[in-house]
Formats: C-alpha cells, sequence, structure tokens
C-alpha cells in the first residue's frame, strides 16, 4: 500500500559539541511528534542518530510538518540543518504506531536512495508526489528565503513568522515601529509565505 514516506538527516551544523546538537535534534523530532501526532501515522524516529524516518498521513502534512521543523528551528535557535525527502511509496510491512524504522518496502528503499542521492547537491527539500516537479521548484525558492535568514535574523523571523506584526516586534524588540517595517520587507516575510500557499495550491490542487 503506498504511503507518505517523511526522511530526514542533518545536512550541515555550526554545532562545535556534538551530545548537544544530538539533544537539540532529539528535542525537534519529539516535539513535532506531539504537536503533529494526528497528521502522523507512524512516528518520526530517530535512526541513525543524525536522521529520522516516519510515515505522514498526506502530502500537505507532509509539507507543513517540514516547514513547521524549519520554523521550530528557528524559533528555537538550533544551529544545525536538514535535508528532507518526502515520497509517495510502497510500505509492505504493517504500520508500526510506536516506531517507524522496523518497516520495510520500496517507498522506503527509495527514500534513503533520494536522501543519500541530495547529497551531492545543495538541495534540502526534495518531494517526490504528484506535481512534485512544480512542487520542488516552488521549494526551491522557499529554500533560498529560509538559507538567507542569518543566525542574527532568527528570532526576528520566528516572530514574523507566529503572527506579530512590525508594530508587535517593535515592542517586542525595543526598537522603532518604521524599523521593524523595514526588517520584514528585507526579510521577504510576505514571499515566504506566498510561497507556501502556493506549495499547498499545488498539493492539494
Amino acid at each position: 500500500m503506498n504511503r507518505f514516506i517523511l526522511m530526514a538527516d542533518i545536512v550541515s551544523s555550526h554545532e562545535k559539541d556534538g551530545k548537544a546538537l544530538m539533544s537539540d535534534f532529539q528535542v525537534l523530532v519529539q516535539w513535532t511528534n506531539k504537536i503533529y501526532g494526528d497528521s502522523i501515522e507512524s512516528p518520526l524516529t530517530i535512526t541513525l542518530g543524525d536522521e529520522f524516518q516516519g510515515i505522514v498521513s498526506s502530502a500537505s502534512k507532509g509539507l507543513d510538518i517540514i516547514l513547521a521543523m524549519e520554523e521550530y528551528i528557528l524559533e528555537e535557535e538550533f544551529d544545525f540543518k536538514l535535508r528532507y525527502v518526502l515520497n509517495e511509496g510502497e510500505v509492505e510491512t504493517p504500520i508500526n504506531k510506536d516506531k517507524a524504522y522496523e518497516m520495510l518496502g520500496p517507498g522506503l528503499t527509495e527514500a534513503r536512495k533520494m536522501l543519500n542521492e541530495m547529497k551531492k547537491e545543495n538541495g534540502r527539500f526534495l518531494l517526490s508526489i504528484e506535481a512534485s516537479d512544480q512542487i520542488n521548484k516552488m521549494m526551491k525558492i522557499t529554500q533560498h528565503f529560509i538559507d538567507g535568514w542569518h543566525p542574527k535574523d532568527r528570532s526576528t523571523v520566528s516572530g514574523f513568522l507566529q503572527g506579530h506584526d512590525y508594530k508587535a516586534m517593535a515592542k517586542i524588540e525595543s526598537k522603532d515601529e518604521s524599523t521593524l517595517w523595514r526588517r520584514r520587507k528585507s526579510l521577504a516575510i510576505d514571499e515566504y509565505i506566498l510561497c507556501k500557499e502556493v506549495i499547498h495550491h499545488l498539493i492539494d490542487g
């Protein structure tokens, strides 16, 4: 039976403490399983220390989870980036509600192969689903915005993505409103949100 398989691994990090890195990675996976429990058929399970896999309920929910994880990384100011694959493929074994690493099938094999092949490129997102050509082009643009945010921008970006307008952010950061209005424009917050909307439109039809 075809399922939506989500895999990811750590692609880069400036974190010098390996234990701290793995701890943050575990926090991210635990947070995702908790917040998106209703959208995850088999929980995201860390398999190789710096990699996880799981089964999500739909392509749309898979996208939600990927971008939510990216935004949570910003919010918590974790010092690493992930590379993701969302693949619609066959899972032969029963869905494990407790952990995802014991399941088998060509869909999982394909997803792992895609994740390994991505190591040769700069892209961090690959969705192998219906209309994936257009979706992946939009994901490349989305990555451009995310990777363009410097560490010093993280808290500001996170505040805007949580729904604060420039006036609220000005109070939070103790700066004048015109400065935060310009910051929202320069950080391309509205363009990032538009990308999310377009990708959802492509997925949901």
